[in-house]
């Protein structure tokens, strides 16, 4: 089995109904799955105090498996549960100001590009990443065919990393991960699997190990 260092990887979103415990046992079972590269915790609708109760609980336990807790809304509750990273799902000056206020400190990405224009304006930023997509835009099986044109179009010729949204469906992984994207995020395709979320993670590593193109070094 080769590494997953040179082939697409996983980014998992903790869905806004996460369980009562606000989605540690959702989250602990699919982190045990296999590799996770990082995962976005977003603020949905809850307040700054609650989304940074549910944070304080849940960013140690994302760092004790190895990936990346990145927070995406209020950048104050990210910087007191030591986040690793901000993910800024707005304008190119949201962005820039995240950026300016906390990287390189802190892991800074940028989402929110539906035009190719848009992505440029991000990507002249230099983030750590650019997303393509919505948090919760996992809506049907499959990944939305703007997005994987999206990140097929930029990992061909931009080295900054970029993650593209996948749909409901396990196999949406591999579509993204042709189009030669580093990183797939998934929220309901592991979170709601029939089989359970540890399952679903160790599925998907299988088959992108399986199936997945390689990097060049």
């Amino acid at each position: 089995m080769s590494s997953p260092e040179d082939r697409c990887r996983l980014v998992l979103i903790l869905p806004e109904t996460a369980g009562e415990d606000g989605g540690v046992a959702a989250l602990t079972a699919a982190l045990k799955g296999g590799d996770v590269s990082s995962v976005i915790l977003p603020q949905y609708g809850l307040s700054d105090a609650d989304f940074q109760k549910r944070a304080a609980s849940l960013v140690p336990l994302i760092q004790d498996h190895g990936a990346a807790a990145l927070l995406s809304g209020d950048s104050r509750v990210a910087g007191r549960v030591k986040a690793d990273g901000l993910h800024v799902q707005g304008s190119a000056a949201d962005l820039a100001e995240a950026m300016e206020r906390h990287s390189p400190k802190m892991i800074v990405g940028g989402g929110g590009a539906t035009e190719r224009h848009a992505a440029l304006e991000l990507g002249e930023l230099r983030p750590d990443y650019i997303f393509f997509g919505k948090l919760d835009g996992d809506i049907k099986p499959e990944a939305h065919p703007k997005n994987l044109a999206l990140g097929e179009w930029w990992a061909s010729m931009i080295e900054i990393p970029c993650i593209v949204m996948g749909g409901t469906d396990l196999q949406s992984a591999l579509a993204v991960a042709e189009t030669g994207a580093e990183f797939v995020a998934l929220r309901d395709a592991v979170f709601s699997a029939p089989a359970g979320a540890a399952a679903a993670v160790a599925e998907i590593n299988a088959l992108l190990d399986e199936k997945a193109p390689r990097f060049a070094d």
